[in-house]
């Protein structure tokens, strides 16, 4: 799940990412900014779901998917959209 908190006064917004995957060990977030080889970690609650909060830039898109116990891409459901990739397969993308 995505969730935007957008401010007024800032130049950035507050994207919180949210995945359940009870099961999982890990889960990293990739592809924000870009950046397919370092991935976010995400933190595991107690009900198994995985979350991780991080500031963007305003007015800008970004494509992102889950890799989940470093093998499984997952794409977000709630993400404002999916676009394909090189890879035959699509990317979720927010939108701020």
């Amino acid at each position: 799940m995505v969730q935007k908190t957008i401010y007024k006064t800032k130049d950035y917004a507050k994207v919180k990412f949210s995945l359940e995957a009870s099961d999982a060990k890990s889960v990293e977030l990739l592809g924000l900014n870009d950046n397919w080889k370092k991935g976010i970690r995400m933190t595991r609650r107690k009900d198994g779901i995985f979350q991780t909060e991080i500031n963007l830039p305003k007015n800008s898109s970004h494509q992102f998917k889950y890799l989940v116990d470093k093998q499984d891409w997952l794409i977000d459901q709630t993400a404002d959209q999916e676009v394909p990739n090189v890879f035959g397969s699509t990317n979720s993308l927010v939108v701020l």
